[in-house]
């Protein structure tokens, strides 16, 4: 499943905060904190994501061409997991947010609005 956002930020200040794990809570609240050694983010970079209720997920990136703007990396453990890939386009009004979920459309179909607003947050001035 895909989901995009235009907004005012400029496509490198996006592609900034996407990459820079540090800054993953300023636009995306479902994220409180990140533990990883890298920032900005690479291929092969591990993790774990905090959220709300003491849950705590890891990840790792898969691929970071930033050359494209694109991303991805697989968040969960086993058959929890899934794949997102991520992405940075100039738009007519700055920038595009994209994130395309890898997962059954029942399980993404909750998470859309969470998304919705954190991208919105990303491509904000």
């Amino acid at each position: 499943m895909l989901i995009s956002v235009d907004g005012p930020a400029a496509p490198a200040e996006v592609w900034r905060r996407y990459t820079s794990p540090a800054a993953w809570p300023d636009w995306a609240p479902q994220i409180r904190y990140v533990d990883t050694p890298d920032d900005p983010i690479r291929a092969g970079t591990h993790g774990v994501v905090h959220g709300p209720l003491l849950l705590r997920v890891p990840f790792e990136i898969l691929d970071v061409d930033q050359a494209a703007g694109r991303w991805s990396w697989r968040v969960g453990i086993g058959p929890l997991g899934l794949r997102m890939e991520h992405g940075v386009d100039e738009s007519p009004t700055g920038s595009r947010a994209w994130v395309r979920i890898h997962a059954p459309t029942v399980l993404v179909l909750p998470y859309l609005p969470v998304a919705r607003f954190a991208l919105r947050r990303a491509v904000a001035t």
